[in-house]
């Protein structure tokens, strides 16, 4: 008894030195990066992130199969802490147990279950691993790109907590020092079994199990510490400290030294954008010793799933590596001077970390984010390298100095003249008012055209017909006409803070004259694009900017709720209501990424669809998990020349679901649905699709008109 006392106190001391070493390590490194403020704040919600997304498992659930064997290997972990506080106690009590429960036959039962669930787990987890092995999938494995040497070790190290601990457990039963008569039928069987050797065997075996368990959990603690699999301690800390948006959220404003960054008195030493490792934040920092490389993120990135070089979980795993290496010039005391220059955003071959075709593939869909089980900010740590790119390094895609020139002296990323933005208004058939100054008291909305709402041809045929139905609705709204600009989005995803944050100023100051004398909930706008919804909704509050902003697919449904427009003929044949032949073919929904993974709104538009009397099939890809049309991350304006087209790859899975229209709520997807399905038809390879905006298709049942545009009409297609 003593000596496996002196034992067990000796390794848990010399165990807990090598861990407590590197935690203390880990703590200086990632305490190292920028402040950052404002990430412990509405601690309740934080709390409940923690118990849905830690304790509940919620978004690895979402992957059935390996999400419900992550489950129970989580929850061993929880419940077969008992056990060790169990071992622990029995150092220096052999018949020890856990006060008040320590002989409750439920939990004997619920230590022996959990252990037998997790090593189901691991078998799971290992058949996973060698159907999903990257040298039979190559890229389309999710573990390509992973460092899978260090999982295997990780799945040795648990299946030896649990074998250790039946021993241990089994030989207790054995030598009559186990605390539960019932309920741990399975230590009570092998204990029946090791009985059979004889009691002093027993006595030895349970020493021998005792401080096995006892060591191999140490030496897994030091593992991990040292691995990719820091997440089962990080990740908690990771999901507490992560944004709070309802959706991904508005982008952050830029930040040197923990505060917004003031272009006009900013100091040579302010910090923009990122380009050195030690320019991220804490939280960048945890983010990247967070990642399990599980590879999710990369299983949904349009950019990766086309052939480009981005992946987001590499991206994340490129930094961390770079933060470690660099971990002894920030925290180890080693002289700057002597430090390799390592430049953060160059090609390999220049010993870049990341590649700039990896940095310029990003879409900003925030698939990656929408997916990560332990909420690492991909999107954001991508636009922070690229502002440093723009500002600082002026090295940018050359597509983007057209977009920034036509932002900055036109208002707009087409270069039209603002006299133009009106020119979607005519002939409408009735009077569109335009706000020259105040806001009128009887109008309730101020619609918010966008500059493709102006310019875009294909975009124009969805604003008059959101203006059509509001009318038709009774609806009071004005615009602004020329008095509209751009709300710089594309030059904020771009990297281009500071011409944002002049776009941004100019348009607030426009709409608070607009909107004088109105509380923020009467400041109401609707617009057709998810991007100005984004940005006027999300991120002008940044600027004291506050809108109440809505898509025009989330009032239309409202209008239709209220029986203020009633469809009353079906869309291409369908039925309305159920009554009637159905000759036509189905509908299809794409849903825009900033209108769906950014901001949450999924309903309205179905609901406005099947509202027609349309029957709606969905592609593979949808909903939260839908796929980008290539457009955001201001890739509208870049050529993409690498891969395949991402809207090619949106267009195949459509015309994979045999729908005779393909409708959505974005003018930019709309763009690029339409250009890809012009492609496949030149090819021979596609069939007479429309591509509509949900408006139309409302329009088009509730007005008993317009006939649906196909592949075959180039001019509607644009």
């Amino acid at each position: 008894m003593l000596v496996r006392m002196l034992v067990g106190v000796l390794i848990t001391v010399a165990g807990l030195a090598f861990a407590g070493r590197r935690a203390w390590w880990l703590y200086r490194l990632i305490g190292s990066g920028q402040p950052l403020h404002g990430r412990f704040d509405d601690l309740g919600r934080r709390i409940g992130a923690q118990l849905e997304e830690v304790f509940g498992q919620r978004k690895l659930l979402k992957w059935s199969v390996p999400g419900v064997a992550h489950f129970f290997t989580f929850w061993g972990f929880v419940i077969l802490a008992s056990v060790y506080l169990e071992a622990y106690g029995s150092l220096f009590d052999e018949t020890f147990s856990i006060p008040w429960i320590g002989h409750w036959a439920v939990l004997g039962f619920l230590q022996d279950f959990i252990a037998v669930a997790v090593l189901l787990s691991l078998v799971t987890f290992a058949i996973i691993r060698l159907r999903n092995a990257p040298d039979r999938q190559e890229r389309k494995s999710r573990f390509y790109g992973s460092h899978l040497g260090g999982a295997w070790l990780i799945l040795l190290m648990i299946f030896n907590v649990v074998w250790t601990m039946f021993l241990f457990r089994g030989s207790s039963a054995a030598a009559g020092t186990f605390p539960y008569d019932n309920g741990a039928w399975v230590s009570l069987g092998l204990g029946k079994l090791i009985g059979l050797a004889g009691h002093d065997t027993a006595v030895v075996l349970e020493d021998v199990g005792l401080l096995l368990h006892i060591g191999v959990m140490l030496v897994f603690l030091v593992i991990v510490l040292n691995s990719k699999h820091l997440h089962i301690f990080l990740a908690p800390l990771n999901v507490t400290a992560k944004r709070m948006p309802d959706g991904l959220g508005p982008l952050l404003p830029m930040e040197s030294g923990g505060e917004p960054i003031d272009f006009e008195d900013a100091d040579e030493d302010a910090v923009f954008g990122r380009g050195k490792i030690e320019d991220f934040t804490w939280k960048g920092m945890l983010d990247f010793a967070t990642c399990t490389e599980c590879g999710r993120c990369q299983s949904q990135c349009p950019a990766w799933n086309t052939g480009k070089p981005l992946s987001p979980k590499m991206v994340i795993m490129d930094l961390r590596d770079s933060l470690f290496d660099t971990a002894p010039y920030l925290i180890g005391g080693k002289d700057q001077a002597d430090r390799p220059e390592v430049p953060l955003v160059a090609p390999k071959d220049e010993g870049g970390v990341i590649d700039p075709d990896v940095l310029w593939s990003c879409t900003s869909c925030g698939a990656c984010v929408e997916q990560c089980p332990v909420d690492i900010e991909h999107v954001d740590h991508i636009v922070d390298l690229r502002r440093h790119q723009v500002l600082i390094e002026s090295a940018f895609p050359t597509e983007l100095g057209t977009l920034f020139k036509n932002l900055e002296n036109k208002g707009n990323p087409w270069g039209q003249n603002n006299s133009e933005r009106l020119d979607w208004a005519k002939d409408l058939g009735f009077e569109v008012p335009v706000c020259d100054g105040t806001l009128d008291d009887a109008v309730e909305y101020l619609f918010w055209v966008g500059c493709a709402g102006a310019f875009d041809d294909n975009a124009r045929k969805t604003v008059r017909a959101t203006a059509e139905l509001l009318h038709l609705a009774g609806v009071s709204f004005a615009v602004l006409g020329d008095g509209e600009t751009c709300t710089g989005d594309p030059a904020r995803r771009s990297g281009n803070e500071f011409l944002f944050q002049m776009l941004a100023q100019e348009t607030k100051e426009t709409l608070n004259a607009v909107f004088e004398g109105r509380e923020p909930v009467q400041r109401k706008i609707v617009t057709t694009c998810p991007h100005c919804l984004n940005t006027l909704g999300r991120e002008y509050p940044q600027l004291e900017g506050h809108y109440e902003v809505v898509h025009h697919t989330q009032l239309l449904n409202r209008l239709v709720r209220e029986k203020k427009l009633v469809p009353v003929a079906p869309v291409a044949g369908t039925t309305v209501n159920g009554v009637g032949p159905v000759e036509g073919k189905p509908l299809t929904y794409h849903d825009p990424c900033y209108l769906g993974r950014h901001n949450k709104v999924y309903t309205p538009p179905r609901e406005l669809v099947q509202a027609t009397g349309a029957t709606l099939t969905e592609m593979p890809r949808h909903a939260e998990r839908s796929l980008c049309c290539g457009a955001g991350g201001a890739r509208m304006w870049m050529e993409e020349k690498i891969g395949k087209r991402i809207n090619l790859e949106r267009v195949d899975e459509a015309l994979g679901t045999e729908a005779g229209t393909i409708v959505t709520g974005c003018p930019f997807c709309k763009v690029m649905i339409t250009d890809g399905l012009v492609q496949r038809q030149n090819e021979d390879l596609g069939q007479d699709v429309a591509v509509r905006d949900v408006a139309q298709v409302l329009l088009e049942s509730v007005t008993r008109e317009a006939a649906p545009e196909t592949t075959s009409d180039r001019s509607a297609l644009g």
